[in-house]
């Protein structure tokens, strides 16, 4: 069944003419809109509390081929802003469900669901689409995308500069992005504008909890690599949470602590802030507009980043992002770090892991293709480890490159090594 013909009057009146703010590239009439319902292509990341509006906005506002990508499946805690979903659908990847959705609601939409990691597709996959829409709630995914749509994009191939809009939400909070790889900032430009996790005094988690997120801590930061050294704890594997969960409350009974649950046990290793709806609806609405914009070019597109707070009333505050040079992603350069003659491997550890523009947690490093210090495997982790205490000045000279990698960093970065007495 087609599409009734007045379903996107609302859509055509603002493409059937130019207005007072439309590109001077605007091209009113069929064509837009032929491009726009059955050329453009649009890959949607994530159908949780904001993919779920993002899609429908998406079918509402005229695209007609959309992917979507996500690796969960639906819980019950989701039914309540995720609205796309349904009780009998618990259970079921978020992805294939949302798309049956709205093909049911939207007829004549095309949605294509992969229920799966985004890490599974390759740049050729990435390739086809004309823009990319990130509704995620995870940093290590972002910085992923962001980082693979970098390095797609070749000077001589215009098409391969792929538009990214990014949305995000933190409880009343949000922000809409548009990134535009290698000419404005990058999600990575940005990373030192992120909350730092909540993290609790190990002294305290370890001898005296007095709080539930400490015993879940204890279950995870401690129990676990002690129990399972050679596995790493999944935060998406309902399994290893269930474990964390009973761990927790065995040790909260026992010093007598309440409020231990499945759920906060999920929040507290995911760091999961609870969202709002509305903050969801107005994000998305910022995310679906940016990208008919630079669809259709019916209008100017954002530049670059929009914020909203909801606490008090409804602000909004836009503002150009500056790029960074010294950005790991778009900067394209090595970042060159200062030492003393006295600073050891250790020290190096120490400084990357307090540089809020990285956000990395275990770092490792190589020099010349060799391990200097590396988090894992453990057998690699006990020989090396006597390195940590050495002089940087003993294992390398002035102007060698340290290569480092990371669990949370999407590419390897290279830190030039230079002393400063």
């Amino acid at each position: 069944m087609l599409h009734s013909p007045a379903r996107y009057q609302h859509v055509d009146r603002l493409l059937d003419r130019p207005g007072p703010a439309t590109d001077a590239a605007f091209q009113a009439g069929a064509s837009v809109k032929h491009f726009l319902r059955t050329q453009c292509k649009i890959l949607v990341i994530g159908a949780g509390g904001l993919g779920c509006e993002i899609l429908a906005n998406l079918a509402l506002s005229g695209f007609h081929h959309i992917h979507i990508i996500d690796m969960d499946t639906i819980d019950v805690s989701n039914l309540n802003r995720q609205f796309l979903f349904r009780e009998a659908d618990v259970g079921r990847p978020k992805a294939e469900v949302a798309a049956e959705f709205v093909r049911r609601r939207v007829p004549g939409v095309d949605i294509t669901p992969y229920h799966g990691k985004i890490q599974d597709k390759d740049e050729q996959y990435y390739m086809q689409f004309n823009l990319v829409i990130c509704g995620l709630d995870s940093v290590e995914a972002r910085r992923w995308i962001n980082a693979t749509l970098v390095n797609m994009v070749d000077e001589e191939d215009p098409e391969s500069l792929k538009p990214l809009i990014d949305g995000g939400t933190e409880g009343f909070k949000g922000q809409a992005r548009v990134i535009l790889p290698t000419v404005t900032s990058c999600y990575e430009c940005s990373l030192d504008m992120l909350s730092r996790q909540t993290t609790y005094p190990i002294c305290t988690i370890a001898n005296t909890p007095r709080l539930p997120e400490h015993c879940i801590e204890w279950a995870s930061v401690l129990e676990w690599p002690r129990l399972f050294p050679d596995t790493k704890l999944d935060n998406d594997n309902p399994d290893h949470i269930q474990w964390l969960y009973d761990q927790a409350a065995a040790r909260a009974d026992s010093f007598g602590i309440t409020g231990v649950t499945w759920g906060l046990t999920q929040g507290v290793v995911k760091n999961i802030i609870p969202a709002i709806a509305s903050t969801n609806a107005i994000v998305a609405a910022a995310c679906v507009l940016e990208a008919f914009k630079i669809a259709t070019t019916a209008a100017p597109f954002l530049n670059n980043y929009m914020m909203v707070t909801g606490n008090d009333s409804v602000y909004t505050y836009t503002f150009e992002h500056e790029k960074r040079p010294d950005c790991p992603v778009c900067g394209g350069e090595s970042r060159t770090m200062s030492f003393k003659q006295h600073d050891t491997v250790q020290d190096l550890i120490d400084r990357l892991g307090e540089m809020p523009d990285l956000q990395l947690t275990r770092p490792s490093l190589a020099i010349q293709g060799r391990p200097l210090y590396f988090q894992a495997p453990k057998q690699i982790e006990e020989a090396t480890r006597p390195n940590l205490g050495k002089r940087i000045a003993e294992v390398c000279t002035e102007g060698d490159e340290v290569t480092v990698t990371d669990a949370r960093l999407p590419f390897t970065l290279g830190v030039v090594v230079k002393f400063d007495g």
